[in-house]
């Protein structure tokens, strides 16, 4: 197997360094200086034949086999051993930006993730006092960056909170919890980590693995979070989540439902979840997330090389990533039709819908006709 390391590459000049995840991926994290050809459209891409081609995924598993594969074809192309994760890790190594980063998010982007942070704070009365909220960080760019708000939200001290900055290891990889270890340190986020065995429970799950696994860890985090004395949990769940949530719900569950910024737990008495993040726009995360030159992985899962960043097979996330790709063409029609998604489930005329359901059942307007 032809395979080449971050130190050697170093080393070398002329040489195209080529991601194979999917664009999603690949716009969530990458190495820099990569270019993104997908693994479904390496074999007939144009690629050079002049240049060494270093090929990487996310752990270099499937790369290896793709840069093997290419050489048989007559290019010089070799995998880029630890692929994505272990670039990561040495970025992270002995790293501290904590002041670059909490300026950042007073200065440069008090607008756009700042006082939209705050305004969903205070519309919603997400943060009361005498609050205990754990900050559930899954190690993403998300629930990172909420984790640096409520710092700052804390520091000013308007009224009595805590805060728990609680991680779960629900079965990572010993390099994927060290990344998600290094930023947190890096930023100066005191984490709590806890251990699961969610990876191994839903392992021989065929159907919806990805949905099951995520039902599960919510409830492991509100079990947590009553245990360490936490009335309320957050989530990282930002704007453009609940606009795609709304449009899936809408084509492909048929009917009318949004992700509410706060919720009573059903199963765990006395405990809510939060989403401070529920008025921020995903591109200015990601702007701030490359601003501060920072980088994260998208999925931790330890059982597959790609889980459902190279390869999503979920149909949840396969739909959800249509439904992303439908808004930012509608957009370039209409400028609006995000806000407009959102208005949609605020100006809600009961007057003039066919039916609608409450706690009392599902009511039809011939009730009133």
């Amino acid at each position: 197997m032809n395979e080449i390391n971050l130190k050697e590459l170093k080393n070398i000049e002329n040489y195209m360094l080529v991601d194979i995840r999917d664009e999603s991926a690949f716009e969530y994290g990458h190495i820099t200086g990569a270019v993104n050809i997908p693994q479904e459209k390496i074999y007939s891409a144009d690629l050079p034949k002049d240049k060494l081609l270093v090929i990487y995924c996310r752990i270099g598993r499937i790369s290896a086999e793709v840069a093997d594969n290419l050489s048989e074809k007559g290019l010089n192309a070799v995998n880029l051993s630890g692929g994505y994760v272990e670039w990561l890790r040495e970025k992270t190594e002995n790293r501290i930006i904590t002041q670059d980063v909490e300026k950042s998010i007073v200065k440069k982007f008090k607008k756009s993730i700042w006082c939209k942070f705050t305004k969903a704070i205070n519309e919603y009365q997400l943060v009361l006092p005498n609050d205990k909220i754990a900050v559930c960080i899954s190690g993403g760019k998300d629930s990172m960056l909420m984790a640096k708000l409520f710092q700052e939200l804390k520091r000013h001290d308007k009224f009595p909170f805590e805060l728990v900055f609680l991680v779960m290891d629900p079965g990572y990889s010993p390099e994927n919890r060290r990344i998600i270890e290094k930023n947190a340190e890096s930023m100066s986020i005191p984490i709590t980590i806890f251990e699961s065995d969610i990876f191994d429970s839903v392992y021989n799950i065929e159907k919806n693995p990805c949905y099951i696994c995520a039902r599960m860890r919510r409830g492991f985090l509100y079990n947590k979070a009553k245990e360490l004395g936490c009335n309320k949990i957050a989530l990282g769940h930002h704007f453009d989540d609940v606009i795609e949530t709304i449009l899936m719900g809408m084509l492909y569950g048929g009917q009318v439902q949004t992700m509410m910024p706060k919720l009573h737990s059903t199963n765990f008495e006395g405990m809510e979840l939060i989403r401070p993040l529920y008025l921020v726009r995903e591109a200015e995360i990601k702007h701030w997330r490359d601003y501060n030159d920072l980088h994260f992985i998208q999925c931790a899962c330890k059982f597959t090389d790609t889980c459902t960043t190279c390869a999503p097979d979920s149909r949840s996330v396969s739909k959800r990533l249509e439904i992303k790709n439908l808004i930012a063409e509608l957009k370039k029609i209409n400028p609006q039709v995000e806000k407009n998604i959102f208005r949609s489930v605020e100006n809600v005329n009961l007057s003039t819908v066919i039916a609608y359901k409450d706690s009392n059942g599902v009511h039809n307007f011939l009730e009133k006709y």
